[in-house]
């Protein structure tokens, strides 16, 4: 390894294997290049993690075995009326609110659903579209836990903290970093989640073992991509969503439509997956909306919703002859998915049916009355059954029930998660960081306006306005800038950051502290590179001692434009309403920053002390232009000192610097105000 190179996971207290290694190095430090060596793979950049397991004492123990048991689970939300602009059918509404019962205010998702499921089994949640089957997955995994009725057990333990670190969730949307490789994705994970008496070396072995178990070998090195950032294919998506959650070996993992926009083919290797984890000893529950015959045949059980009521419950092999026996048949050869779904929905043609459920009914109510009878029917002969059967079931062993409430010891202090999540942040935003586009508009810009204000001077009025225009002009592009690309950041990666504190993997003022000095880096670099440039074609004074200082106020100014700009985006946490906010709020600091109008009417007067460009407008000019330096000596009136120039009627050029504690001032309140902004933003979605 170069010596040059010393910021490593071991850095992190990470160490890797002995024999492949895992960097996290970049050209200045921070950790944005990620390279994969082991010796044997020497030349090739991206070589695979060589670990050699039998060396590290790694024995992965078997996942604690789940038995989960659901008995008349009801769920229901509070019904939210849009408000109408129409004042005639507001009064209306308020009237009947008037007479709602409790029930009417309420509707019902899940309407007494009983079930049970045990290690080594997959449970297939089937339905229409709107029939409750992601919300009861919700329910199960602890997402839901408001105006839920019911009984559900682990192993008999009711839900708790403890419980939630034993269960994986995996959404129908893949939420991974887009930038971040399959294998970076997962080692990430890995040193976030895994427990601290794991040491590195079975961490890495852990990651290894999972790209193995999903067949992810292929595509370890590529990109994950999204939107318009090329990646791996949907499939090994699916598959690294699920690596993500497994690699903290859970013992319940619960997947909403897993297949949802995979070709046949695909699919049906991801059902064979999720069969062989089921064998390592997990529970498995997923949601699939029509899968096909061979897939079908993988489930174990099975659960049939329709309009939040269960119609079928129990083995899938054996819900064919259920059906046939209340005299449901298909006309023509039928996968038995599709054949199910038509009866949840009440769809039945090419299906018999018995004569006697339409005898009392009108031809357009078929299709309710087929879900009406198949729901009494369920409660007639397996509702009974199974609920029989939970409570005839021997209790689990009381090994187990205690195993179960042990919190598993995964949280890292914060210093350790801190330097994890800065280096994944850092990995993940590095290209942006570091875009050509961004460095040829700080450095065209800086060109433009050095050439225009080549060798400037301050010998005439003339000359001092244009050069104090530059100086306000400097404010506005930096200001602009750093604001605007800030203000998106949270909006942008919100659906991350919920889903991964609703695992509770990090704290969020860690995540917060790392996005905020991972985004600095870029708010210090253009800057920089921009003034070196600007400062000596633009003919400021030169001296080392002002120029550094007036390279500090930049960076201040920058500093300062991107805390607003994070309360903007996280008080508002919208893409579309974070720019407007911004843009609103911009306008109003440019106009009173003091160069537009100088003398601002006294009722008015207020809203420039709440502008930071107002302070670092004026800190520009103390730090460029001394009160005592002349000017216009080659008029008839002879030579006059700079404060009396009217460019400077309201600015004390001798006033001290009391601009510099404002902004750092504002820079802090405004980063406190945008974590309290979006810690209260976040908690509304856990």
């Amino acid at each position: 390894m170069e010596n040059g190179r010393e910021d490593e996971i071991e850095d992190m207290s990470l160490s890797p294997p002995s024999v492949g290694s895992m960097q996290i190095t970049g050209s200045n430090g921070f950790g944005h290049n990620m390279e994969f060596m082991s010796q044997s793979h020497h030349p090739n950049k991206y070589s695979e993690i060589n670990i050699q397991v039998e060396d590290s004492n790694f024995n992965q123990d078997p996942p604690l075995p789940i038995y989960l048991k659901f008995e008349d689970v009801e769920y229901k939300v509070r019904n939210n009326q849009a408000v109408s602009k129409n004042p005639v059918k507001t009064v209306i509404s308020k009237v009947a609110k008037q007479h709602n019962t409790e029930e009417d205010k309420y509707k019902k998702i899940l309407k007494g659903i009983t079930g049970s499921i045990g290690p080594g089994e997959i449970l297939a949640l089937m339905g229409p579209s709107g029939s409750g089957k992601t919300t009861l997955l919700r329910v199960v995994g602890g997402r839901l836990l408001d105006n839920v009725k019911g009984k559900i057990t682990y192993n008999d333990v009711k839900f708790n903290p403890a419980v939630k670190r034993r269960i994986g969730f995996v959404t129908q949307e893949d939420l991974l970093f887009p930038q971040l490789t399959v294998e970076e994705t997962l080692i990430f994970s890995a040193f976030l989640r895994l427990p601290t008496n794991m040491s590195k070396q079975q961490k890495y072995a852990r990651v290894e073992t999972t790209i193995k178990e999903l067949g992810l070998e292929r595509c370890r090195h590529t990109k994950t991509g999204g939107g318009y950032l090329k990646g791996i294919s949907g499939g090994e998506r699916k598959r690294t969503s699920i690596g993500y959650e497994i690699l903290v070996d859970p013992s319940l993992l619960l997947l909403d439509e897993p297949t949802s926009g995979l070709d046949s083919t695909s699919a049906n290797k991801l059902l064979l997956t999720l069969q062989g984890l089921a064998k390592g000893g997990r529970t498995i529950i997923t949601t699939i909306h029509q899968p096909s015959s061979r897939i079908f045949h993988m489930f174990d059980k099975l659960l049939l919703i329709s309009e939040g009521y269960p119609v079928y419950y129990g083995k899938a092999r054996d819900s064919m002859q259920y059906f046939s026996s209340l005299k449901f048949t298909p006309e023509i050869p039928m996968n038995p998915a599709e054949f199910l779904l038509d009866l949840a929905t009440g769809q039945v043609n090419n299906i018999n049916i018995p004569q006697d459920i339409l005898e009392d009914q009108e031809a357009s109510d078929s299709s309710k009355a087929v879900i009406k009878y198949l729901q009494l029917k369920y409660k007639d002969r397996l509702e009974p059954k199974e609920k029989e059967e939970n409570h005839g079931a021997t209790n689990t062993p009381e090994h187990l029930q205690l195993a179960i409430q042990v919190k598993k010891d995964w949280t890292l202090s914060w210093f350790a998660q801190f330097i994890i999540l800065y280096k994944r942040t850092f990995r993940a935003r590095c290209k942006d960081y570091f875009d050509k586009l961004r460095l040829v508009q700080a450095v065209g810009i800086a060109l433009l306006l050095g050439l225009l204000w080549w060798k400037s001077s301050t010998n005439t009025e003339a000359q001092v306005r244009d050069q104090v225009g530059l100086m306000f002009y400097i404010c506005i592009f930096w200001t602009s800038t750093c604001m605007f690309g800030a203000v998106y950041v949270f909006p942008f990666e919100k659906v991350y950051l919920v889903k991964e504190r609703k695992a509770d993997m990090y704290r969020l003022s860690v995540y917060y502290a790392s996005s905020t000095l991972c985004d600095m880096v870029a708010h210090v670099f253009y800057p920089t590179i921009f003034m070196l440039i600007l400062y000596f074609m633009a003919g400021f004074k030169s001296t080392v001692a002002c120029f550094f200082l007036t390279l500090f106020t930049v960076l201040l100014i920058a500093i300062t434009s991107q805390g607003a700009g994070e309360l903007f985006g996280a008080a508002v946490m919208s893409i579309q309403r974070a720019g407007m906010v911004a843009s609103l709020i911009l306008m109003l600091f440019l106009l009173t920053g003091g160069y537009y109008v100088q003398h601002v009417p006294k009722m008015m007067q207020w809203l420039k002390y709440f502008s930071f460009v107002y302070y670092g407008f004026r800190l520009l000019l103390k730090v460029q232009y001394s009160g005592e330096d002349l000017y216009e000596c080659e008029s008839k009136g002879g030579c006059k000192t700079l404060q009396s120039s009217p460019s400077f009627d309201t600015v004390n050029l001798k006033g001290g610097l009391t601009e510099v504690w404002v902004l750092f001032a504002m820079a802090l309140c405004f980063r406190l105000l945008a974590y309290f902004c979006l810690r209260r933003r976040i908690d509304l979605y856990k």
